[in-house]
């Protein structure tokens, strides 16, 4: 699993969540992890989960931290226990911040409100994850907690934490099944 933090600001419109996405913009190819800063507006239609179109709740803010996932060796199944993995990483992350956070789910929540979004998808060719933290609260639908109302303002920072955590789990779950020997 190759990772990156992207240095320059992108806007997260649900488009990124596709197919070769992170090979195709940052020459990484393969199963990989990028975050990147940037606003986010998901309207309706680009929207992959279906039950938010139901219930008609698109998503935006001002400034979320972005976490983008591509695994080409992993069913559906195998990815949503990954994003849940690492929405646990991101918690674990934020508590060593000396943070108290509720993880519902995929959600992760700070005094109370929504800090996070996640989405677990498949393409034809690989399965993907979307996860954003709030940096700032303002320009979400609805009220939410952020990383800044945390005390975290060095994103960068933060977010190669959890990169690291992430890939490091991960290349220690690919070692560990692959040192047994069948029964």
């Amino acid at each position: 699993m190759k990772k990156l933090f992207i240095e320059r600001e992108i806007k997260y419109t649900g488009a990124e969540l596709s197919a070769h996405w992170i090979y195709k913009n940052f020459n990484i190819c393969g199963s990989a992890i990028v975050a990147f800063v940037g606003p986010v507006e998901v309207r309706l239609t680009e929207m992959v989960d279906i039950e938010d179109v139901i219930k008609n709740e698109p998503i935006s803010s001002d400034k979320m931290l972005n976490f983008i996932i591509e695994d080409f060796d992993v069913s559906l199944s195998h990815m949503v226990s990954n994003q849940r993995l690492f929405i646990c990483i991101i918690k674990e992350t934020l508590e060593e911040k000396g943070l108290k956070v509720e993880r519902r789910g995929d959600d992760i929540f700070y005094n109370g409100k929504k800090l996070s979004v996640s989405i677990a998808t498949k393409s034809l060719t690989s399965s993907l994850v979307h996860t954003a933290l709030n940096i700032v609260s303002e320009g979400a639908p609805i009220e939410v907690s952020s990383l800044n109302e945390a005390g975290i303002f060095d994103i960068k920072e933060f977010a190669n934490r959890v990169l690291d955590k992430f890939v490091a789990e991960i290349e220690d779950m690919n070692f560990a099944k692959s040192k047994v020997r069948g029964v």
